[in-house]
C-alpha cells in the first residue's frame, strides 16, 4: 500500500503468481495513510561514499538468499496492517541490497526500515532460511551512524535509551512513578485532556507504566530445595528487575524447588538488547562485556533468563562481540550457557509437587521466545502439567502484540493497533488468565485491554508454576494478576 497524489491510501500489487498470497486478514489499518510513505528509495542518484559504510554492512550473500516467494508476508505485522509491499521482510531486504548497490537512504527507506518490529515471525516463516533478524540488526547499525534524524526524534530516543536499559535510573523512577499512580493525578490529566496533548511517545510510555508495588530484595544465593541438580545465575533485567521485580521473586523460588542453586550477581546492568535492536551497536557491546565479565566471576552452570527479548540477545553475544580482541571467545562461552528459565525447567523435569490450579491460561507466544530462540513447547509443558489447569491457543499466534521492545513507544500509533488484534485474540479464547514470557507482551497487552475497558488478569509463565508448587489458590493468583504490581492501571 502507498499514498496516492490525493493521500489516500491504495493497495499494493497483489504477489507474483506462485506465492502463497496476502491475507492481511482485514481493511487497511488507520495508520496506513501515515505510516506508508511510497515504494523503496527514489532515484536521487548514489551518495558519494555509499549508504553503507564498510563495517558489518548486511551481508549480500544473505541478502541473496531471499528468492521473494511471499511466505513472510502474512506472518510480518507491519504488512498484515498495511498491505505494502515495502513494509515486508522482502520489501525491507530489497531496500537493503539498494543500498549496497549505491542507493542513498532517504526518508522514505528509512522509514521503511524503522517500522519494523523485529519480531523475526518471518525468519519461522521463511522456507528458505533466509537470516532477516543479522540482516535488519546490521541495517539498523548503519542506520544509527550514518543517518542524521529530525531533532524531534533524536530527543526522543535519547530519552528511551538513556532510561530503559538502566536498572538505576528505572529504580529511581519507581518512587515519582508509584507517587504519580497514588495520587490520581493521571486521571485528571485524562480527564481535562492535558495527556492528549503530549507527544506520541510521551503518552506511551505513561500509559505504559506498570502498578508498582514493593521491590523483593533477592539473596545473591538460594540453595536449590533437597538434592543439588543445577548452580544457575539469573539474569535480573532492567524492565523484568525494576517493573516486575515479583517475577524475579518467583523464578528464584521455582529454581530452587525444582533443584538450583540461584545465584544472583551483584552489579549486572543491562544485557544490551535493546540497545543492539536499535543499531546503537557500541552502547550493546559495552553492556554485553559488562554482563560476560559478571557472569564468569559467578561460576555458574546456566544463565537463566525470564525475558524473552533478553535472551535472545544473550544467545547471540559471540556474534556480538566477534570483532572484540580477547572476548569473542568469552562471549560465545557464556551464549551457551544461557536458558530461558522455561527451556531449563522443561530440560529438568519436574521435581517439587504440583498442587492443582483450577483455571484456564491462554498462552501468548513472546515473539523473542518463539520466533527468535524457538522456544514454543516447553512452556505449554510446564503449564500443561499443572493439574486442573487448561491451555488455550490464541489465533494468529506468530503476530507480534507490537510491544517490540521500543517499538510501542517509537511508533505509538501502529503498536496500538497491533496491541488490539491481539488483545481481541485473547478475549476470543475465554480464558481466565493470559500468561506470557516477555515483559514488553505483558504491559502492550494487560494495557490495551485496560483501553479497551476489558481488564484481565496477566501473570508470567513461571509465576503461575510458582504458585502451583506454593499451592497458592487459583482465586488468590488471579486477583492478584488483575490488580497486583505489574498489572495495568486502571484507566
Amino acid at each position: 500500500m502507498t499514498a496516492d497524489h490525493t493521500g489516500r491510501a491504495s493497495r499494493a500489487p497483489e504477489p507474483a503468481a506462485g506465492s502463497p498470497g496476502r491475507d492481511p486478514g482485514g481493511p487497511v489499518a488507520p495508520s496506513a495513510g501515515r505510516a506508508t510513505v511510497g515504494l523503496g528509495m527514489p532515484g536521487v542518484g548514489p551518495p558519494e561514499k555509499g549508504a553503507f559504510d564498510a563495517h558489518h554492512p548486511p551481508d549480500a550473500a544473505l541478502i541473496g538468499d531471499c528468492v521473494h516467494c511471499g511466505f513472510c508476508l502474512p506472518s510480518c505485522p507491519t504488512y498484515v496492517l498495511w498491505g505494502e509491499e515495502m513494509d515486508s521482510p522482502r520489501g525491507r531486504i530489497d531496500i537493503m541490497k539498494g543500498a549496497l548497490e549505491g542507493d542513498a537512504f532517504d526518508a522514505h527507506s528509512v522509514r521503511h526500515l524503522d517500522q519494523c518490529l523485529g519480531c523475526m515471525s518471518c525468519v519461522t516463516a521463511c522456507p528458505s532460511g533466509v537470516q532477516y533478524d543479522k540482516l535488519i540488526e546490521a541495517t539498523r547499525a548503519q542506520l544509527e551512524r550514518r543517518v542524521a534524524r529530525p531533532p524531534a526524534e533524536r530527543v526522543v530516543r535519547a530519552v528511551v535509551y538513556g532510561l530503559f536499559p538502566y536498572p538505576a535510573r528505572l529504580r529511581a523512577l519507581r518512587g515519582p512513578l508509584r507517587a504519580y499512580q497514588a495520587s490520581g493525578v493521571g486521571r485528571l490529566l485524562r480527564r481535562t485532556g492535558v495527556l492528549e496533548r503530549l507527544p506520541g511517545p510521551l503518552r506511551a510510555m505513561e500509559s505504559l507504566a506498570p502498578k508498582l508495588g514493593r521491590a523483593p530484595r533477592l539473596p545473591v544465593v538460594t540453595r536449590a530445595v533437597g538434592t543439588r541438580l543445577r548452580t544457575v545465575g539469573l539474569l535480573t533485567g532492567c524492565v523484568q528487575g525494576s517493573f516486575f521485580p515479583d517475577v524475579n521473586a518467583a523464578t528464584v523460588r521455582v529454581l530452587a524447588a525444582e533443584g538450583c542453586d540461584v545465584v544472583v550477581p551483584p552489579g549486572q546492568g543491562c544485557c544490551g538488547a535493546l540497545s543492539a535492536h536499535a543499531g546503537r551497536e557500541p552502547e550493546a557491546i559495552a553492556f554485553a562485556k559488562r554482563i560476560v565479565t559478571v557472569f564468569e566471576a559467578a561460576r555458574v552452570d546456566t544463565l537463566v533468563v525470564n525475558s524473552a527479548g533478553c535472551g535472545s540477545h544473550l544467545k547471540e553475544y559471540g556474534h556480538l562481540l566477534r570483532d572484540e580482541p580477547g572476548w569473542a571467545e568469552r562471549a560465545a562461552a557464556l551464549d551457551a550457557k544461557v536458558r530461558d528459565v522455561s527451556e531449563l525447567l522443561d530440560e529438568l523435569g519436574p521435581v517439587a509437587e504440583r498442587h492443582p490450579l483450577p483455571m484456564t491460561v491462554a498462552y501468548q507466544d513472546a515473539c523473542h521466545l518463539a520466533h527468535a530462540q524457538g522456544v514454543r513447547d516447553a512452556p505449554r509443558r510446564l503449564l500443561s502439567g499443572i493439574p486442573g489447569l487448561g491451555l488455550r491457543e490464541l489465533a494468529e499466534p506468530e503476530l507480534c502484540c507490537g510491544s517490540a521492545g521500543t517499538y510501542n513507544v517509537l511508533h505509538p500509533e501502529p503498536a496500538a493497533e497491533l496491541g488490539e488484534r491481539k488483545a481481541h485474540a485473547v478475549l476470543a479464547t475465554g480464558a481466565d488468565v493470559l500468561v506470557t514470557a516477555n515483559p514488553g507482551c505483558w504491559m502492550q497487552i494487560s494495557t490495551t485491554l485496560a483501553r479497551m475497558g476489558e481488564r484481565m488478569p496477566v501473570a508470567h509463565t513461571v509465576q503461575v508454576l510458582d504458585a502451583a508448587l506454593r499451592g497458592v489458590p487459583a482465586d488468590r493468583l488471579l486477583a492478584r494478576a488483575l490488580d497486583g504490581p505489574g498489572t495495568a492501571v486502571r484507566p
